[in-house]
């Protein structure tokens, strides 16, 4: 019998479904070069390599995280011009300030990237499972 795989796909528009997100990310790669902030269409994306912590097990998973609507970018302790640098997602956290949510990405060794927007949505789709 054939076993079924389903790709998950996750879509926060609030501070529960971030902190969702962000459970499932925390220990994630990423090369800086996978990192991607299409300004003029507000969207910033992050492809990663994540363990799959839904079912609690080694397997790694490739995985886009989309934040749309980001209004400005924000990066300390990136060296950027080092694109094969992979960088370890620690966590994503959620800051009010004002009218604007502040989405912060840390990640090992003192690392981190802010978004700023006016309006949460994060989608956390995962792409296909891999082989090691």
């Amino acid at each position: 019998m054939n076993e079924k795989r389903y790709l998950a796909k996750i879509i926060a528009k609030d501070p529960n479904g971030i902190q969702v997100i962000s459970a499932c990310c925390s220990e994630a790669k990423v090369k800086v070069e996978e990192i991607k902030f299409l300004k003029k269409n507000k969207i910033f994306l992050l492809l990663i390599e994540r363990l799959n912590k839904e079912k609690d097990s080694k397997e790694k998973i490739k995985s886009i995280c989309k934040f749309d609507f980001v209004d400005d970018v924000k990066s300390k302790n990136i060296d950027q011009n080092n694109k094969d640098n992979i960088l370890e997602l620690i966590a994503i956290n959620l800051f009010k300030v004002e009218e604007k949510f502040e989405i912060t990405l840390l990640f090992k060794n003192n690392a981190f990237i802010t978004l700023l927007t006016e309006v949460l949505e994060v989608t956390l789709e995962d792409q296909n499972k891999l082989n090691d």
